[in-house]
C-alpha cells in the first residue's frame, strides 16, 4: 500500500463514468497533501512509515471496534512502540480501533451513533458518499455491511491520516477512499451516489439550505439521504441560532429542531422523511481519553445544571433522518 495513493479511487470514478471529476480530484489532492498545506504533515507520514508490515492483515469492522488483525513478527509486535506510533496522530476522536491488539479508545464511542443508525438503512450493494467522515470509522462499518464502495470527503488533513494507518492493511481490490475535501469542494449535479450521509456537519453551515441542496445534488434519482445534526426539542418549527458559541464550539450556526429540519428536507427536494432517532449526547458517548487528552462534553455542559451548555443553552440532543432524493 503506497501512502496518499488515489489511483484505485481515480479508475473507480472512471468506471463509473466520472472521469472528469476524477481528474479534477487528482489535481486536489496533489496541491491538499502538499507538506505546505499543514505542519505536522511529515510527521504524520513518517508516523505512517513506521507502522509494522504485515502480509496476513484484516481488517475486521464486524464490532464496535474496527479491528487490524494480523501476525506480526517478534521484532516489531511491540505494543508499547506501536502505541507510540499511533500517539503521533492524537487527537483520535472517532473509533473505537484495534490495531494489531492496541487499542484506541477514541472520544466519540462512534459505535453507539452506528447501532442507532444502521438498523434503518440498507447498504447492500450501494456506492456512499460520506460526507465530513472525519478517520473513516463509519465508512469501515459500512463495508462491512455490504456497502459496494465508500468515499468520504473530510479537509481536516489529521483524519486523512488517521485513516490512512488503518487502510494501509486494506484488502484489495479496495473499496474505501477519503478525500480532503468539504461539502462545499463537490461538483454540482454529481448524480453518483445511491446513499449519502452528512454527520455533523448541517449547524457547521452558515446556509443549511446550501448544505442540504449539495447532498440533494449528490445522489441518483430514487437515493436517499442521511442527516444527523444537533437539534432542539421543540414540536414547533424553530431553530436557535447561538449568540456566540454553542457548547465552546465558535462555529455553530443554526440549530433547528427537527420539524423546521423536516421542513428543510422537504423544501430541498426530499421526500419520504423519516425520523430515525433522537438521542441526547452524554458523557458516556462522548468523553476525554487517553487518546483525546483535550477538553471533551464535561467541559463544555454547565458543572452545577447538565442539562445547559455553559452558555445555557440547552444541552446537545442529535436527531438522524433519512429521505429519498424525489
Amino acid at each position: 500500500m503506497t501512502l496518499l495513493d488515489r489511483e484505485p479511487l481515480f479508475e473507480q470514478l472512471c468506471r463509473q463514468g466520472l472521469a472528469d471529476w476524477a481528474s479534477e480530484l487528482r489535481q486536489l489532492c496533489s496541491e491538499r497533501f502538499h507538506p505546505s498545506k499543514h505542519g505536522n504533515l511529515e510527521k504524520w507520514k513518517s508516523a505512517w512509515q513506521s507502522l509494522p508490515d504485515c502480509q496476513d492483515a484484516t481488517i475486521d469492522a464486524s464490532g464496535d471496534a474496527v479491528a487490524v488483525h494480523g501476525s506480526l513478527a517478534e521484532d516489531v509486535a511491540n505494543t508499547d512502540s506501536l502505541t507510540s506510533t499511533l500517539m503521533q496522530m492524537h487527537p483520535w476522536r472517532k473509533g473505537p480501533f484495534d490495531v494489531f491488539g492496541v487499542s484506541l479508545d477514541t472520544e466519540w464511542r462512534s459505535n453507539l451513533k452506528w447501532d442507532r443508525l444502521a438498523e434503518s438503512l440498507d447498504f447492500r450493494g450501494k456506492a456512499v458518499l460520506d460526507v465530513g467522515c472525519g478517520n473513516g470509522y463509519y465508512g469501515w462499518r459500512m463495508i462491512d455491511a455490504g456497502a459496494e464502495w465508500v468515499l468520504g470527503c473530510d479537509p481536516y488533513l489529521l483524519y486523512v491520516m488517521q485513516f490512512e494507518a488503518i487502510r494501509r492493511y486494506a484488502r484489495q481490490p479496495e473499496k474505501h477512499f477519503i478525500v480532503p475535501l468539504a461539502d462545499t469542494d463537490l461538483p454540482s449535479q454529481l448524480q453518483a451516489f445511491d446513499l449519502t450521509l452528512s454527520m455533523g456537519v448541517l449547524y457547521h453551515r452558515t446556509s443549511p439550505i446550501d448544505h442540504l441542496q449539495t447532498l440533494a445534488e449528490t445522489l441518483k434519482v430514487g437515493g436517499q439521504v442521511v442527516v444527523e445534526t444537533l437539534v432542539i426539542q421543540s414540536d414547533a418549527a424553530e431553530v436557535l441560532v447561538p449568540e456566540d458559541r454553542y457548547a465552546k464550539m465558535r462555529n455553530v450556526w443554526f440549530i433547528p429542531s427537527v420539524p423546521m429540519l423536516i421542513r428543510w428536507l422537504s423544501r430541498t427536494g426530499f421526500e419520504n422523511i423519516e425520523v430515525i432517532d433522537v438521542s441526547p449526547t452524554t458523557p458516556a458517548e462522548q468523553r476525554a481519553t487517553p487518546w483525546m487528552t483535550f477538553h471533551s462534553l464535561v467541559d463544555f455542559l454547565d458543572p452545577v445544571d447538565r442539562s445547559r451548555t455553559v452558555e445555557g443553552y440547552p444541552s446537545p440532543v442529535r436527531a438522524i433522518v433519512k429521505a429519498t432524493k424525489s
